[in-house]
């Protein structure tokens, strides 16, 4: 980072690693990959890429990302263990700017989970610290459950983490336990007491489980921290982490009472959002804040009125600031191929070729069906877009249903090059198509997740359907979007069970499971 101005905020990005970690968001390795491409890529300053040492999987996703990153700093995170640490360093070693992130719990409630005195556990930081610092000149340590941690104690192993080499002192609110009046004072008082403060970073990491992460962020960089650790679309365990979109927005918006500023290119921050939306399976929020489908939309009469004669009457940033077109303007069926390019790239989606083929193809088929195609039906068929190895394949589907009785669906589908057919009843169409799936493709999984919304309004709406697997620890996501909700279904659940398939075919059985126990920062 060559900008060190005192006003500079670090953007730190763990959607890889604790967004990861949310139930049912496991990625495949090539989605780590595009994402972790698209972070350095939009100005991320430290892309966190995962766990090494929590599964191979693990290991071969942040090597890699390492050895591609072309900005960013990559980091990897390790327990307070020397293999753990080992196993870290030789995963980011290769990256043009590596970090080691190591982590201890410090709160009377952790420090019982290893069953340590405050004396051993600090020793063993000042020992993980100094290998960890003698093999990487970055260095981050975290406190975690920093924020239930008895004031005197935290002072003390900060100090012995800065005197071992730490360069970054990260205080996480682990359990989204503090206020934003805390936070601020809590770094505040840190950097005023501790011996060396003023030679580090303070960064915060929050987690939203009362809905303050974000302002507890912003309140520790008033209060001094220069170092912010967020997951876009705010994905995190249970409630989330800290949104990295909400943070850069405030801070942009309001440098009237935040003269802070960071190195994101804002513009891409849309793109982003929705890729990790579909490769996660989680779908975001409409009403979420800056990236919501409703986050510029406007209803009211009142409110249109006003936009019609001046968008800042409700506006407080622009569309494009975020990288959403202007207006939504329809395609049709008569629409070229260099019409959609155009979109896609107004869109802020850039695809080669081959992809903008399969596109245009389904685009035509998509518009002859609907009456207009408009920007979230264009972007529905980008996120259902891929090269992924396929086993199943939906080829024809038949349902009948009504109020006279179990729904019948009558389904053809390819399986390793060969046509099966199966007919099975069910509570309702949906089900009975999976169970004809589930006839042709035997197998275990548990549905998780079956959620459907409607990319746009109308009885000819494409339904984007969201499909979460999971098979002996295993967890897989589908997703797809179809004019006809039963089709979309079945795809989706398809899909789901291909990647199941690709990953146990890799790795064998257990792949992408935590090989060991932890927990999050």
């Amino acid at each position: 980072m060559t900008d060190t101005s005192k006003d500079r905020v670090v953007i730190f990005d763990t959607t890889l690693r604790d967004g990861e970690q949310s139930p049912g968001a496991t990625m495949t390795h090539d989605e780590k990959l595009e994402i972790a491409e698209l972070l350095d890529d939009m100005g991320v300053d430290i892309i966190e890429a995962g766990f090494p040492i929590a599964s191979e999987g693990d290991f071969r996703a942040v090597s890699e990302i390492a050895e591609r990153s072309n900005n960013s700093v990559i980091c990897g995170l390790a327990r307070a263990q020397l293999p753990d640490i080992d196993r870290c360093w030789e995963a980011v070693k290769h990256a043009a700017k590596p970090r080691i992130h190591t982590f201890i719990g410090t709160s009377p409630l952790h420090r019982a989970i290893p069953n340590l005195t405050q004396d051993e556990m600090a020793d063993r930081i000042h020992e993980t610290v100094s290998h960890a610092r003698n093999l990487c000149d970055n260095v981050q340590w975290s406190p975690m459950d920093a924020t239930r941690t008895e004031w005197d104690y935290l002072c003390r192993v900060v100090e012995i983490a800065i005197k071992a080499g730490a360069s970054t002192i990260n205080i996480p609110d682990t359990v989204g336990y503090t206020a934003p009046e805390e936070s601020a004072d809590l770094i505040k008082r840190l950097i005023e007491t501790v011996p060396g403060a003023d030679d580090v970073i303070f960064a915060t990491h929050c987690h939203n489980d009362l809905g303050m992460a974000t302002a507890n962020s912003l309140a520790a960089v008033i209060g001094g921290a220069r170092q912010i650790e967020c997951t876009i679309n705010g994905l995190g365990e249970r409630a989330g982490n800290t949104a990295l979109e909400e943070v850069v927005m405030a801070m942009k918006v309001r440098g009237d009472i935040m003269p802070y500023f960071t190195g994101i290119d804002t513009r891409k921050i849309m793109h982003l959002s929705r890729r990790v939306a579909t490769v996660s399976g989680f779908p975001v929020q409409f009403n979420k804040a800056i990236v919501g489908k409703n986050a510029f939309a406007h209803e009211s009469g009142i409110h249109q009125d006003g936009m019609l004669k001046n968008a800042e009457t409700f506006e407080i940033m622009r569309p494009e600031d975020v990288g959403l077109a202007g207006t939504s303007l329809p395609l049709g069926k008569h629409s070229g191929r260099a019409a959609l390019r155009a979109k896609l790239k107004q869109l802020g989606v850039e695809v080669g070729d081959n992809q903008l083929k399969d596109i245009f193809v389904r685009f035509k088929d998509l518009a002859d069906r609907k009456k207009e195609v408009f920007d979230d039906d264009i972007l529905a068929l980008v996120s259902t877009t891929g090269d992924e190895e396929t086993h199943l394949e939906l080829v024809n589907l038949k349902v009948i249903c009504g109020t006279g009785g179990p729904a019948r669906a009558e389904l053809e589908m390819d399986a390793d090059g060969r046509e099966h057919t199966a007919t099975c009843e069910g509570d309702g169409p949906v089900d009975a198509s999976f169970k004809a799936v589930r006839a042709i493709h035997p197998n275990t999984a548990k549905l998780q997740l079956y959620q459907v919304h409607a990319v746009t309004e109308g009885t000819d709406a494409q339904a984007t359907v969201s499909v979460r697997l999971e098979e002996d620890g295993v967890i897989a996501t589908g997703q797809s979007a179809d004019t006809d909700t039963v089709v979309a279904s079945v795809k989706a659940y398809v899909q789901a069970l291909n990647r199941l398939i690709v990953r146990r075919k890799k790795v064998g059985p257990g792949a992408d499971t935590r090989e060991i126990s932890y927990r999050d920062v």
